[in-house]
């Protein structure tokens, strides 16, 4: 029987295949020593092609030698387990066959009251142990369903079917002889004039067979435990229909007793019967609802028989998603995937506990996958703790950057004092808010990754709490954030506010008064504001002409002076009306008060001027043809 039993058991041994396996490593030890040899007398680039086959071969006899030792260690669980399956099956119809003997009637029945009654009590006995012994019968059909899963051979399937049947065919003949001979017990005893002794056996199994039909007895599982619970139950119905017949004789003959007894006596018995009646018919209605939900489970369970085997079909993906999966940034979806994770509590709650041990026996691969979503779980319930900081932080943050605006909007509207010494100061104490912005290196909480390479904060003062929060500017990650959130429009604007409140007070300072519009008109250098002009431009990824068409409305090549200082001013151009003024004279070659295109790109690009280009092209030519008429006249 374990021999072929479908885990590919060969007639010798797993531990004879490693030993031929292992045989080879000599021969590898040959190869290896001729190897040696053959470097010796062999050019550089053989030796390597020699050593890159010696390696090569000593990886595939490793791999091997280890494929062997997993195929034997296989090979041994099953022969284990096959050998398990055939002596536990071999007891179990061992005991069968004692008890179709012990079930047998004798020939000569018995006639006197206390016999019956002796008999009944060992039949009673006789079946506790009868229903002892099934969880038995149950593992042993779990069992040999499995060994037949697990079967590679056609012929394995078909003997492993074939005892499985025999199995369950005598342990059905057995359960149904126990059925009858309590039948015709009880019909003997009823005959013999104890009807009070069999209205109490009849009770009695009623109590018994009550909370086995009771509407919380979980009956949902796989396939092969629902068949077998409707397998019992159909037992049970059939023992319900044998003693139909015995409750209607013993209510007839109940009827015809008050003839001859006292009242006391029939006012009894007519109770009992009352509670008879009751019980059987409260049985009756719980065995045909047991039966449809039964066959509500079974159809379920087929449906979760064909969802699991597509399911096995991607568990490595799930295996990876559960174990290495990457967790989503935002709060809603780590709500949802959390959601989903507890789902699988909620479809356990139906099913038979002996679903759990064919589930920890059969199918571990479920159970691992479980045990990472509860790891999966506590991962997301950590992460999502850790947005929640963050979230916290990043409303600190931004409430910080706000008052941070605030303050340097007042101090650009503050007017600035005459004396050096305040301004001095002032410079200072903008310069501590203006290192917030500055590109260096970042205070990062210890949360942050590569935080502890970087110089801490002060442990007090205004100084260490600026630090720490220049620390989260610098450090945040702000990949998703984009210019239009609030964090990041808020962190280009501020730096901006502060680089313009620090180059006022350092003009003041240089300057020691503030300049009038016409002295900084006397300083206005055009080439500069030309490079900013230029620059401009390439930031807004534009080009020249495409600038000059978007002032030219009317398209006849020209613009006045006009347009060309409203349309550079309403672009947000960092500029004024003084200097756009003198910038629209330079642009005005000609002096008629519009500008071309040509004068518009010769100023914005002097070297590029195609009048100046023409202009130096006919001096060129006057040049080598004065040149050739020296030469002719010498």
């Amino acid at each position: 029987m374990p021999a072929v039993l479908g885990w590919g058991l060969s007639p010798r041994f797993p531990w004879r295949d490693l030993s031929e396996v292992s045989a080879h490593g000599e021969q590898l030890s040959s190869l290896e020593a001729v190897a040696s040899r053959l470097k010796d007398l062999s050019r550089r680039q053989d030796c390597a092609i020699i050593q890159s086959l010696v390696l090569t071969a000593k990886e595939r006899l490793a791999k091997l030698l280890h494929r062997t030792s997993e195929r034997g260690a296989t090979l041994e669980e099953g022969r284990k387990r096959a050998k398990q399956f055939s002596e536990s099956r071999q007891l179990l119809l061992d005991w069968l066959d004692e008890a179709e003997q012990a079930l047998e009637m004798p020939n000569a029945a018995a006639t006197s009251q206390e016999e019956v009654k002796c008999q009944l009590a060992e039949h009673k006995e006789f079946q506790r142990v009868l229903r002892s012994k099934r969880p038995m019968y149950e593992a042993m059909l779990r069992s040999g369903r499995l060994l037949r899963e697990k079967a590679q051979l056609a012929e394995d399937v078909q003997v492993l079917e074939e005892r499985l049947g025999e199995l369950k065919e005598r342990w059905d003949d057995v359960c149904g002889r126990a059925v009858e001979r309590q039948h015709k017990l009880e019909e003997s005893l009823l005959f013999s004039g104890k009807f009070t002794d069999t209205l109490q056996a009849l009770l009695d199994w009623l109590y018994w067979a009550e909370p086995q039909l009771s509407e919380e007895a979980p009956v949902g599982g796989d396939r092969d435990l629902v068949s077998d619970l409707m397998d019992k139950h159909k037992v049970f119905q059939k023992e319900l229909g044998q003693r139909a017949g015995c409750v209607k004789m013993l209510k007839r003959s109940v009827r015809d007793l008050p003839r001859g007894s006292s009242s006391m006596d029939s006012q009894w018995l007519q109770k009992e019967i009352e509670e008879l009646s009751s019980r059987w018919d409260l049985i009756c209605k719980l065995s045909i609802s047991k039966q449809a939900r039964l066959e509500a489970s079974l159809q379920q369970a087929e449906e979760f028989h064909s969802l699991v085997h597509s399911f096995l079909g991607h568990l490595s993906e799930s295996e990876k998603s559960l174990k290495y999966g990457i967790f989503p940034e935002e709060e809603a979806a780590m709500r949802e995937c959390q959601s989903q994770l507890q789902v699988s509590a909620l479809s356990a709650a139906p099913c038979d506990p002996r679903l759990f041990l064919s589930v920890t026996w059969g199918h571990w691969l479920c159970l691992q996958a479980l045990s990472w979503a509860q790891q999966q779980d506590e991962r997301i319930q950590a992460h999502t703790a850790r947005l929640a900081t963050e979230r916290e932080e990043m409303a600190q943050l931004v409430d910080w950057i706000t008052a941070a605006e605030e303050s340097l909007s007042l101090r650009d509207q503050e007017t600035l004092p005459n004396d050096a010494d305040q301004l001095e100061e002032l410079s200072c104490q903008h310069s501590v808010m203006g290192a917030v912005f500055l590109p260096q290196p970042p205070v990062l909480p210890a949360r942050y990754p590569g935080a502890e390479g970087c110089p801490q904060a002060e442990a007090g003062g205004a100084r260490g709490k600026i630090r720490k929060v220049a620390g989260w500017l610098m450090g945040w990650k702000l990949e998703g954030q984009g210019t239009h959130s609030p964090l990041g429009a808020r962190h280009i604007h501020a730096p901006f506010l502060a680089a313009c409140v620090q180059a006022k007070l350092v003009g003041r300072l240089i300057c020691g008064h503030p300049l009038s519009k016409e002295e900084e008109l006397a300083h206005f250098d055009f080439g500069i504001w030309r490079k900013r002009y230029m620059q401009w431009i390439s930031q807004m990824k534009s080009r020249i002409l495409d600038v000059f068409r978007g002032i030219d409305r009317d398209q006849d090549g020209r613009i006045s002076q006009r347009e060309f200082i409203q349309s550079v001013l309403a672009s947000k151009f960092p500029t004024n009306v003084l200097e756009m003024s003198a910038v629209a004279n330079i642009f005005d070659i000609n002096g008629d008060g519009f500008i071309d295109y040509y004068e518009f790109v010769s100023a914005l690009h002097p070297n590029r001027d195609p009048l100046r280009r023409i202009a130096d092209a006919d001096q060129i030519q006057d040049e080598v043809r004065w040149g050739k008429a020296g030469i002719v006249g010498s």
